[in-house]
């Protein structure tokens, strides 16, 4: 079990890593403005925007994101963008990767538990099965004499 959950877990902790190393490669943060007037609205919890900003090639873009309500036309955010230009979330960071590693490994753990303690269930019915039965047929063959006994 302790082999199967470290395996797993590491397997899932370097493919994470893999993951973080190719998104901060193709993910960039950049400072947007607000293009919109944004009412205050206290019933929504964020509103999606239009936003403008500049690629460090100079290529001025547009996109659509959620912002706060009440967030007036002109203000400041930074906003992760792709190589394309299309704004998309942060990349992910390593401490999310370990911790798909941990859960990872504590599922397998428990999943390795599970079937150990299923399977030695499963084997005590059997074999009670088993027992019962030949108690069975042993009392088939001891009971007449026994009830015999007590008609005289």
């Amino acid at each position: 079990m302790p082999v199967a959950a470290l395996s797993a877990g590491l397997t899932a902790y370097e493919s994470s890593m893999r993951t973080v190393q190719a998104q901060a490669a193709e993910r960039h943060e950049v400072t947007a403005q607000v293009t919109s007037n944004m009412p205050g609205n206290d019933r929504v919890s964020k509103q999606p925007a239009q936003i403008r900003w500049t690629e460090q090639n100079g290529i001025v873009r547009t996109g659509s994101t959620l912002v706060e309500p009440g967030t007036p036309k002109g203000a400041t955010m930074r906003v992760w963008v792709d190589r394309d230009g299309t704004i998309s979330g942060a990349p992910m960071n390593a401490v999310t990767a370990k911790g798909n590693g941990w859960f990872v490994g504590g599922m397998t753990a428990l999943c390795a538990v599970a079937v150990f303690y299923a399977a030695r269930a499963a084997m005590r019915l059997a074999l009670d099965r088993k027992r019962y039965a030949q108690w069975d047929v042993e009392w088939d063959l001891v009971e007449p004499l026994w009830s015999e006994r007590f008609r005289r």
